[in-house]
């Protein structure tokens, strides 16, 4: 069963749109920056043209769970205790913490290897200039 929902929320200074989609246990979430207040029209036609170009956090694996009607007190304290023992955030803020890791792994991989790659080219540059000093003799 898949479920998709999205939601449009003011974090300071922006608007953003949180679109999360769970499908079969699996999790994903997608942050979407407007700037100003968006109208129903303008997030309608920004889903139309930019679907393909959203980029979703990795699935994450989710229980199902059957919806029930709960009493809102207990929710509170369950949310409460949560939040104490598991850390802050949202399903969707934990996602996109996740994504925002494993970008940051990848960044700074890269980064080390361009590093490698100008030390290297480094060298190679001192040689040759070390061997057109000595090249009369």
């Amino acid at each position: 069963m898949l479920t998709e929902k999205l939601t449009v929320l003011f974090e300071a200074p922006f608007w953003i749109g949180l679109y999360e989609r769970a499908e079969n246990g699996r999790y994903q979430v997608c942050k979407i920056v407007f700037g100003p207040e968006p109208c129903d029209g303008e997030v309608y036609d920004f889903m139309l043209k930019n679907w393909n170009d959203l980029r979703f956090s990795v699935p994450v694996r989710t229980g199902v769970t059957a919806e029930k009607q709960l009493n809102p007190k207990r929710i509170q304290r369950e949310v409460r205790s949560t939040v104490q023992s598991k850390g802050m955030g949202t399903k969707a803020q934990q996602a996109l913490k996740q994504m925002q890791e494993q970008k940051k792994a990848e960044r700074k991989a890269r980064t080390k290897q361009n590093r490698e790659e100008e030390k290297i080219q480094q060298f190679v540059q001192r040689q040759k200039k070390r061997k057109e000093k000595h090249r009369g003799h």
